[in-house]
């Protein structure tokens, strides 16, 4: 199966024009102005000396390279001069500065000029894997090269040092991202040995380490995605982020060369973060100590760290998981964090972000304990418009800015609808309001292939106006209509988590369709975590500004005032309880926030 690239399908209404018409009429100015105060563009100057102030941090130029790669997806649909005047100054700046030899890196071309490609951890290969896919994205949209003549030949210039000389300290990226990178740098180019570069460092990963690792250094190998061979690996452990970006390298390379070991540690991978490792959100990687994957099945909630990169990348991997494995399930956690954890990190009017994102708040008790003087960590209950690390608004950006590109995918002889958004391709039409409601028409362009169409996870009751064959969560049509009618039925559902997921064993989440719920204090009562849901109670939609209905209940609510009573004495108060998208909270102010609600 391969997938429809982003530049194949037009988003033409509904949920995702609206959210990039936020990108193109706020979030890209806002993230470009922020990171103009911030001096992350100044940087590429390259004019800091010892004793300025401002000097460049390593991993500004990614920032730079995402904010370019995002707002390319925006042009590629619809011109404009000021982005484009931006790129090409940036490109100019690239060109001027970049060492003979094709190195680039403002940091590190202004400051510690002797620590060139000497520690593993210090972004170098990750801010070119940036760079190559922000000047693919501009190359795709723009037919302008410079900036991708330029990066290719600081591509060259890695080539040499790490593969054929292999004369750096360390030999593979310290935060992978560049793997992939250079695989998409080869489909745009033609030129193998950057697939062949590529594939180096992803067997390289772990193929150097000692086994076992010396203890004094494991922790920063496990962190590095360096402890062991991909091949080797049966979990996904270490920082969320590199874990994920190293998976969509190593599916790219099964992919391309029907590498069935590779893709088996692919699987195992995938499946071990999202049925062990997997907030109800879509988000991942539960610890802020190494923004890391923990043990199975802990998945805290006031402590979470779900960083928004996270659940960006663990989307990216389900699109191309589906490339080697023909099943709707991959699509089925792309939809979930599309609709729920990576959305969750920009505010609704595209101007600010989180970093960390919430999945309980109780503001009484945040920050509570006196002689700490350090506190527990907490995610931030509001957001902000740019942090030290910047990299998860850039990420959003051309996240969404590219979230045609997750609608459909092709085998040599079917046509699959992956997710439902109103788009238009060569191939078919789809017109919908989903995720508002579960009605989809699809206008079918070309029959020269069959057609399959997902039937979400989460759809237990569906309709389809053609004969269908079901097979691994696509409904396979058997006709030739010009117009396909789907519908969903969208029920509200409790869901609970597994026994073994502590803090929300016997508790239920709110979802409806793909989206999660939550409470947000501002509409409701104190104390929501004792609210009490009947397992039979009704649930009513009703309009709201957050693009699909929200919901209202009634719930108990305990009213004993002593601390500790017998059961059989307490009474409850039965009250209102209003919920929200969960992608929603946190827009109208800090407030308490629940997921997960006791059930009966």
């Amino acid at each position: 199966m391969r997938n429809t690239d982003y530049s194949g399908v037009r988003i033409t209404d509904g949920f995702w024009l609206e959210r990039q018409k936020t990108l193109r009429e706020a979030t890209a100015d806002a993230v470009y102005d922020r990171f103009t105060d911030t001096h992350r563009f100044s940087a590429l100057e390259c004019t800091w000396r010892e004793g300025d102030p401002h000097m460049p941090h390593i991993f500004w130029d990614s920032d730079v390279a995402k904010w370019i790669e995002g707002v390319a997806y925006l042009l590629k649909t619809e011109d404009n001069p000021k982005w484009r005047a931006i790129i090409e100054r940036v490109t100019d700046l690239f060109i001027k500065n970049q060492d003979a030899d094709g190195y680039f890196n403002s940091h590190f071309l202004v400051a510690e000029k002797d620590m060139r490609f000497k520690e593993r951890g210090n972004h170098e290969l990750y801010c070119l894997g940036h760079w190559i896919e922000g000047a693919v994205a501009y190359f795709e949209a723009t037919g302008e090269r410079r900036l991708l003549d330029a990066v290719c030949r600081f591509v060259d210039c890695v080539e040499r040092i790490f593969k054929t000389e292999r004369s750096a300290p360390f030999i593979t990226p310290g935060h992978p991202e560049l793997e992939l990178a250079l695989v998409r740098l080869w489909k745009t180019t033609g030129e193998a040995r950057y697939f062949d570069l590529a594939k180096y460092f992803i067997d390289e990963h772990g193929a150097n380490a000692e086994e076992p690792p010396p203890a004094q250094t494991y922790p920063q190998i496990f962190y590095n995605q360096d402890d062991m061979p991909v091949r080797a690996r049966k979990t996904i452990e270490g920082h969320s982020v590199r874990a994920l970006y190293l998976l969509s390298g190593m599916i790219d390379v099964a992919r391309e060369t029907n590498d069935e070991e590779l893709a088996d540690a692919c699987k195992r991978m995938f499946e071990n973060c999202t049925e062990r490792k997997m907030y109800v959100t879509g988000g991942v990687g539960s610890l802020d100590d190494g923004e890391a994957f923990s043990d199975d099945y802990y998945l805290p909630g006031r402590t979470s760290y779900a960083e928004t990169c996270a659940a960006i990348s663990l989307a990216m991997a389900a699109l191309r998981m589906q490339t080697i494995d023909e099943n709707a399930k991959y699509a089925d956690i792309a939809e979930r964090v599309m609709y729920n954890g990576s959305i969750s990190g920009i505010s609704l009017d595209g101007k600010k972000f989180f970093y960390a994102n919430a999945h309980e708040i109780d503001l009484d008790f945040n920050h509570v304990n006196k002689y700490n003087p350090r506190h527990d960590r907490f995610p931030k209950t509001e957001r902000v418009e740019v942090f030290t690390c910047s990299c998860c608004p850039p990420n959003i950006l051309r996240f969404i800015a590219s979230i045609s590109g997750y609608v459909l995918s092709e085998s040599d002889d079917t046509v699959f609808v992956n997710q439902y958004m109103s788009s238009e391709s060569d191939e078919l039409d789809v017109i919908t309001r989903y995720p508002a409601d579960g009605n989809v028409l699809i206008k079918r362009k070309k029959k020269s292939k069959a057609l399959a169409v997902r039937i979400p996870s989460w759809c237990r009751s569906f309709e389809i106006s053609a004969e269908y064959e079901l097979k691994n969560g696509y409904a396979f049509i058997k006709s030739c209509e010009d117009e396909i009618k789907i519908t969903f039925d969208m029920p509200i559902r409790l869901v609970s988590a597994n026994r073994r997921c502590h803090e929300n064993a016997g508790r239920a989440a709110v979802m409806r369709g793909p989206v999660v719920y939550c409470a947000e204090g501002i509409d409701n009562f104190k104390d929501m975590q004792a609210a009490v849901i009947d397992k039979s109670a009704e649930f009513y939609l009703y309009d709201s500004e957050f693009f699909v209905p929200s919901i209202k209940t009634e719930v108990k609510l305990p009213k004993c005032d002593a601390l500790y009573s017998d059961l059989e004495d307490v009474e409850y108060d039965s009250v209102s309880l209003k919920l929200i998208p969960y992608f929603a909270y946190a827009n109208r102010g800090s407030s308490d926030m629940q997921i997960w609600f006791l059930h009966s």
